[in-house]
């Protein structure tokens, strides 16, 4: 089958099927194309609860299509590359953050998004890289907060809000990656640039970096709405590569250049228009998250989802 045909059976089965591609800026750019919706994880959670399709086709990691399936238990949620893992997911399992808990009764659990449904209902509150801020700023000074499971995200929290943390020692293996040494030798090549980085990232808390006065941190939605906005012609993207797709795609007059030509996540690019096509044939791949783990898991998305 060509690539145009593999698109055309795609969108014929959506109608057929009443089904809905969410797509996440880390996957390949063919594979964005075809999305009904392209977002980062707050934004793909919040489109998961709005939908009216009955079966979501999720082209992202695990984590993702468990947390549409948490938001929106009434769908069917498919994932097209059944293995799709995450490094930063992976980093604290349900058990340990219970048993962290345990160890402080009185802290408030943060969880990033980016973590298993066993790990959100653990949890106190969910946040994303859009969010994270306003939700450490809406929970009560005199109470610990735990933040799991990005250490670099968690310590550039910190750094803007000035609350002292206890941070789980996770992380992204793209964004661990980019660091400040990075950034400044980019930032000397490119002295005109805004230098757009993503909180996850190993330099996201260096002083050298936060000083920059042409560095921003942002979410990956945050960096789309920036280069959309700002009158720059040039920025430099510290995140992961194929979010310049869609960069490109929305101001083809500017100019994108990555931090490094291999911050590339190997688990996103296992999502192929292929496998997307198998998953809708074969309604394939459904991920489920039970009922109990469910509901306990909803809450603290349910409080993210809230604070915009």
């Amino acid at each position: 089958m060509t690539h145009n045909e593999i698109i055309d059976k795609i969108g014929q089965l959506k109608k057929e099927k009443n089904a809905v591609i969410l797509a996440h800026y880390y996957t390949r750019p063919e594979v964005q194309d075809i999305a009904d919706y392209l977002g980062d994880s707050l934004g793909l959670s919040q489109e998961a609860g709005k939908t009216s399709a009955d079966i979501i086709v999720f082209c992202g990691v695990h984590f993702m299509a468990e947390t549409a399936s948490i938001i929106s238990p009434g769908k069917t949620v498919l994932i097209p590359a059944q293995h799709a893992g995450c490094s930063l997911a992976e980093s604290l399992t349900g058990y340990e953050l219970r048993e962290w808990k345990k160890a402080n009764p009185d802290g408030i659990v943060v969880s990033y998004v980016n973590t298993t449904a066993e790990v959100k209902a653990w949890t106190d509150i969910c946040c994303t890289s859009a969010n994270a801020l306003k939700v450490v700023e809406s929970l009560p000074q005199d109470k610990k907060i735990l933040f799991v499971p990005d250490k670099n995200l968690g310590a550039w929290i910190q750094k803007k809000t000035g609350r002292q943390m206890e941070l789980w020692s996770g992380d992204c293996c793209v964004h661990e990656k980019i660091t400040t040494e990075m950034i400044l030798a980019k930032s000397q090549e490119y002295p005109e640039a805004d230098i757009l980085i993503h909180p996850e990232s190993n330099c996201s808390h260096d002083d050298r970096i936060l000083n920059l006065p042409q560095a921003y941190m942002y979410s990956t939605a945050g960096m789309i709405r920036h280069a959309a906005a700002s009158l720059k012609k040039q920025f430099i993207i510290a995140t992961e590569i194929e979010t310049i797709h869609k960069l490109q795609k929305d101001n083809p007059d500017k100019e994108f250049i990555p931090i490094h030509p291999k911050t590339i996540c190997g688990q996103m690019k296992k999502v192929t228009l292929e496998n997307v096509l198998e998953a809708l044939e074969k309604e394939q791949y459904v991920v489920k998250v039970p009922e109990d783990i469910r509901q306990r898991a909803w809450l603290p998305i349910e409080r993210m989802l809230k604070i915009h």
